[in-house]
């Protein structure tokens, strides 16, 4: 898997978010383009923007228990899994401002660097190790990026 917190893997997702155009068609599912970018920066909302409620105790402990590891581990996502409901992106989103934001995450993401992750709270999954806030990003990111196929 690749590293989100290395410049040279963070620069690679650049590349090929860079290679997407508002006509890319998912190869898979239903989202359009513009709506993977905003679905893809729901992730990045949850660490750096308070736009999102944080899930209730008893939620947080179904999520950690049943979600987590299927979210964290190394082992890919499957196509067209089962989306949570803040990542569903209805309507049609500005291509350029939600590819612009995921860059721009991206970027913030791997400055920031292992170190300010790791044992980092997840909005969902209470803390988690450098790996694992790796594969969460790294993982999300590639399989939509693959889904338009790049």
């Amino acid at each position: 898997m690749q590293n989100i917190f290395l410049r040279e893997d963070c620069d690679q997702f650049i590349n090929r978010i860079n290679q997407l155009n508002l006509d890319s068609k998912g190869l898979w599912g239903k989202m359009s383009v513009d709506q993977m970018f905003a679905h893809c920066n729901v992730a990045y909302e949850m660490v750096y923007d308070t736009i999102h409620p944080k899930p209730s105790g008893f939620v947080k402990f179904i999520l950690k228990t049943l979600v987590k590891n299927k979210i964290v581990s190394d082992k890919p996502f499957s196509k067209n899994n089962q989306t949570a409901p803040q990542f569903i992106i209805a309507g049609n989103r500005d291509f350029e401002a939600e590819k612009n934001r995921l860059i721009a995450y991206l970027i913030k993401t791997q400055e920031l660097g292992e170190s300010e992750f790791d044992g980092k709270e997840s909005h969902s999954f209470g803390k988690l190790t450098s790996k694992e806030w790796n594969n969460l990003f790294a993982k999300h990111l590639d399989h939509h990026l693959t889904q338009f196929g790049v």
